[in-house]
Order: structure tokens, then sequence, then C-alpha cells
């Protein structure tokens, strides 16, 4: 039986009853436009729209992305960050210094102007060894902020340490039992 209960005389053959649709007229489409036009002249709304302003591409100083972007926008970020325009994420970076160097809006723009200027210039050509650099930076600075670089061992092996009462100690390596499982397990395979 037939989804609409009529019995189909042949699987392969196909019938579609579909109807088409009406078609519109244009008058009909016409009058509906004016009677909208109609209506919004008799409430008096004021569609006049202020004209729009050119964008213009701007240039990052820091780290040199290019934005389009209106003249008045422009304007107001360059007021905003003396003088230099900064796209949107800069800005956030350098809101972020303001707040870890507290309030100096000049010195936090300069810090991070200066690392985006080593980072285009060194970063982007020999990224592994900016990256060393950076490592060996923070080590420096846990350094002399009395930070050691390795912390002390608790461990039971070592002579001369006073272990604390109550402490945990370690009392053998885990190794040798997981290279046993490893190993019975590519003897199993």
């Amino acid at each position: 039986m037939a989804p609409h209960g009529k019995a189909i005389a042949s699987p392969y053959t196909r019938k579609n009853n579909f109807s088409k649709p009406p078609r519109l007229s244009s008058d009909s489409l016409q009058r509906t436009i004016s009677d909208i036009s109609f209506e919004l002249s008799k409430e008096g709304i004021d569609l006049e729209l202020p004209p729009v302003s050119e964008v213009e591409d701007a240039r990052c100083e820091c780290c040199g992305m290019c934005e389009e972007c209106t003249p008045e926008y422009i304007d107001k970020v360059r007021n905003k960050f003396s003088g230099k325009w900064i796209c949107g994420l800069c800005a956030e970076a350098v809101k972020e210094e303001v707040e870890k160097n507290g309030g100096n809006r000049e010195e936090a723009l300069s810090s991070h102007m200066s690392a985006c200027v080593r980072f285009n210039k060194f970063g982007r050509a020999y990224p592994v060894l900016f990256q060393a650099e950076a490592m060996r930076e923070m080590l420096k600075k846990s350094k002399s902020e009395g930070r050691g670089v390795r912390t002390k061992s608790i461990s039971p092996r070592d002579k001369g340490a006073v272990q604390k009462k109550g402490g945990i100690a370690r009392s053998s390596s885990c190794i040798p039992a997981i290279t046993r499982e490893i190993a019975d397990l590519t003897i199993a395979n």
C-alpha cells in the first residue's frame, strides 16, 4: 500500500501529481510595498541615516597587523595610546601589562612594543631559538627572585639530608615493575 492509500501499479513507474504553487501577480506585490511605505510615512519615522564614513587601512605599530577602521576609531585609539595606533589584541596585552606594573600606560606600551619588535626580528625567523631565549630569561628571572632552579630532594638516599618526621618517603621505584609488564606484553604478542 502506498503512503496515501493508493496502490502502486509498478515499482519502476513514478508519477508526480504535485500542483505548482500559484503565481503571484506583480500588481499585488507593488500594492504591498506601497502600503508599507504609506504606513511608515504616516507614523512619521525619520529614515535618514548618518553618512557612512570611508574606512581606511590602519597598521598596528606593535605587531604590524592591518585592519580596516573608520578615521574616528583610529583617532580614538591614537588618543588612548599616546598617538600610536595599535590593534585590539595588542591593546589587550598593554591593558594586562598596565595591571601588572601598577597603572603606568606609557611604560606598559613601550614594554609591549619592544617585545613585539624583538619577536618580529628574531622570533619569526628562528622560532626555536626564540623559545630557548625565553626559557633562559625565565630561569634568570627566577634566580634573581631568590627561587632556586632546582628544589631540594627528600629522598632517603641523599646523605646528609635531614628527613622530616611524618613525611612520606619512597621505598623503591616502580620502573622495574612497569618494564616487566611491557616485556610480558611484547612476548605474548
